[in-house]
């Protein structure tokens, strides 16, 4: 059964930095693209960023330049590190997975697995 736990999440203010994680389990974690979703109140969940099984990364342009995605293999752990934070970045933030069954694309990556969510809240 794959599992994905995020945490990290939390309030600041504009300019700083949170670093979210994905705790994987029951996938094999190397193999495929992982990536950050968001979802802000009243606005569809839209892509932040995908990492593929070889390291290569895709942003969103609203996020480039400020936000990291990196992953260890040895700890099957997914980090999103987040900096000059802006308020329009506030959001229910989500890690993701790839899987054959999925419905959600994105850069190209089948997105199946779900974590539950971690909020991310930014104040001017």
């Amino acid at each position: 059964q794959v599992q994905l736990v995020e945490s990290g999440g939390g309030s600041v203010q504009a300019g700083g930095s949170l670093r979210l994680s994905c705790a994987v389990s029951g996938y094999t974690y190397s193999r495929d693209c992982m990536g950050w979703f968001r979802q802000a109140p009243g606005k569809e969940r839209e892509g932040v960023v995908v990492i593929d099984s070889d390291g290569s990364t895709s942003y969103a342009d609203s996020v480039k330049g400020r936000f990291t995605i990196s992953k260890d293999n040895a700890k099957n752990t997914l980090y999103l590190q987040m900096n000059s934070l802006k308020p329009e970045d506030t959001a229910m933030y989500y890690c993701a997975a790839e899987g054959p069954f999925g419905i959600t694309w994105y850069r190209g990556c089948q997105f199946e697995y779900w974590g539950q969510g971690t909020q991310v809240t930014v104040s001017s």
